[in-house]
């Protein structure tokens, strides 16, 4: 017990260091490159921070236990919004520019309704695997598109006096991309031993202690971000994982061991994340302000709590 709550330690002063690095690193990129750190944030920081999800469902898919796979994925994504989005817009309300984000944010609820359309049927193929990595790279492909326009538009107007150094920022993108991931397969090693000493079942684990911690870096790479003021970052981050676990973190996993799954994931863990993404939307788009407060964050951090109370309740 005592390793593994050094290691629980020790994985979270992992994540504060490479997320302070890894932000540094990609809003460095961002700048270097002229391109929007939003784009950025979607992209790069959305599918870095989104390796640990990769990694866990395709352990758990390889070992013929792709139930704790898609509970991941889903959980990670009403982690993302209930925890991560909830706790940044906590700690500072979070100032978004809603044209722009309108359209990524659209891109999410694709990625959503096109998993929920291939899973109506409680269970996940190959060809379903292969139908969703192909979503993600249609949907890649048009981020990328729109990216080279921004650019294209950003030349138009001044540069900035001292341009950022392109090799220096990626070699802080990727030494805090390591340091993260490496934090965060410590805090998770050590929070599974933990739970599993107490009794708490395999699918709970997946559900919340594995999903809540391979949302960690997501979490550090979003404070780090307010912390520099890069809200952009912080933003484009949240929508670019979520849509990478919609297709990616699922795509994969069942691709490499196809399996049917319970009812209840639909109608407990899809609805929840469903509902969790149409308030993420209504609060920004249609409540009047361009903003996420701190009165609703913690409406989404409540939100969150909930559901881990209704998981280990039932």
């Amino acid at each position: 017990m005592l390793m593994a709550t050094l290691l629980v330690l020790g994985g979270l002063a992992l994540l504060v260091l490479g997320a302070d690095r890894f932000v540094s690193g990609a809003a460095g990129v961002a700048r270097a490159l002229g391109v929007s750190p939003l784009i950025i944030g979607l992209i790069v920081v959305g599918i870095a921070t989104s390796m640990p999800e990769v990694f866990v469902g395709g352990v758990a898919a390889w070992e013929g236990k792709t139930n704790i796979a898609i509970g991941n994925a889903l959980g990670s994504n009403i982690a993302n919004i209930g925890l991560v989005l909830g706790t940044t817009a906590l700690f500072a309300p979070l100032v978004v520019r809603s044209q722009t984000l309108r359209r990524e944010f659209l891109l999410m609820l694709a990625a959503m309704l096109v998993a929920l359309a291939l899973m109506f049927d409680l269970q996940l193929s190959r060809l379903d695997g292969l139908l969703l990595l192909g979503a993600l790279g249609l949907m890649l492909a048009w981020i990328v598109r729109q990216a080279r326009q921004d650019a294209a538009a950003v030349q138009d107007e001044a540069e900035p006096e001292q341009p950022p150094v392109l090799t220096k920022s990626i070699i802080f993108l990727l030494l805090g991309l390591l340091v993260l991931l490496g934090g965060a397969e410590l805090l998770v090693r050590g929070a599974v031993y933990i739970a599993r000493a107490f009794g708490v079942g395999d699918l709970i684990i997946g559900l919340t202690i594995v999903a809540i911690g391979t949302s960690l870096p997501e979490l550090a790479a979003s404070l780090a971000s307010i912390a520099k003021q890069e809200m952009d970052i912080a933003i484009g981050n949240i929508i670019g994982s979520n849509m990478f676990n919609m297709l990616m973190v699922l795509g994969i996993p069942c691709i490499i061991h196809p399996d049917s799954f319970g009812r209840d994931v639909l109608v407990r863990d899809f609805a929840v994340m469903g509902g969790l993404t149409l308030l993420m939307a209504w609060m920004v788009f249609y409540a009047g302000r361009d903003r996420y407060s701190r009165g609703e964050g913690a409406l989404l951090l409540l939100c969150f709590v909930g559901y881990q109370y209704l998981l280990f309740r039932g």
